[in-house]
């Protein structure tokens, strides 16, 4: 198949990564799109309040979403569509963590799942001065008209995806992987892992802004300079 992965992004009521309320996903098999859909979905109960920033990012109000699907039936049909593909997101770390989040919140179970990220891989293949979507988007080539559309922002993650895999002369996502030494990352029910399922893997970021700790995840890390703290994706801060 080549050139396979799923590419997926959603958007969020709130600042809660379990609150989903939008997904898009785009389907891409020996490098070209195949299948797209996206949907509205009510987000779990314990996070079911949409924030002035968030409607303010994505249009998306809880009037729009009150009579869809709730999030449990969304992820059924998510992992339906995706059907062990890889998932590929910009920013994995964001959309990997709201579908584990939310499975975790509406105690629903999903498939273990694979992850890249297009903004580690657009990272080593472009040089820019900034790997936000819009960014990496017009250097790939591929139209973003409405940035913050889960469709819109899904079809262009994969054209990045496919974009990166040309820019290197590979036909594979292994090769590629092995090539920029960026493996997939490992996704279960109690969120990231190795490939090999041994422990936690990604990083978090957390820098100190007015006596207050403030997180960042490892593909949006503040520049250099400035006091930071990592920690293991599996750490909680308390106090």
């Amino acid at each position: 198949m080549g050139i396979a992965f799923t590419a997926i992004d959603f958007e969020t009521a709130n600042g809660h990564r379990g609150s989903p309320c939008a997904v898009g996903l785009v389907k891409v098999r020996d490098g070209q799109v195949v299948d797209q859909t996206a949907w509205l979905m009510r987000p779990p109960p314990a996070a079911d309040h949409f924030e002035p920033a968030n409607i303010a990012i994505h249009g998306i109000t809880a009037a729009d979403v009150a009579g869809e699907q709730t999030t449990a039936e969304a992820l059924g049909r998510i992992e339906r569509f995706v059907d062990g593909d890889l998932m590929v997101a910009h920013n994995a770390a964001f959309d990997l963590g709201v579908y584990t989040e939310a499975a975790r919140s509406c105690r629903v179970t999903v498939a273990p799942a694979r992850s890249a990220c297009t903004v580690r891989l657009a990272r080593r293949t472009y040089r820019l001065p900034s790997y936000s979507l819009p960014f990496v988007a017009a250097e790939a080539g591929v139209p973003l008209l409405r940035h913050h559309d889960p469709l819109e922002d899904a079809r262009a993650c994969a054209g990045i995806m496919i974009d990166v895999a040309r820019r290197h002369a590979v036909d594979d996502l292994t090769t590629l992987f092995s090539r920029l030494a960026l493996p997939a990352t490992a996704w279960g029910n109690q969120g990231v892992g190795s490939e090999r399922g041994t422990g936690p893997q990604q990083l978090a970021l957390f820098t100190v802004v007015d006596g207050r700790f403030r997180r960042h995840d490892a593909d949006e890390w503040p520049a250099r300079g400035r006091d930071a703290v990592a920690v293991g994706e599996g750490l909680r801060l308390t106090g």
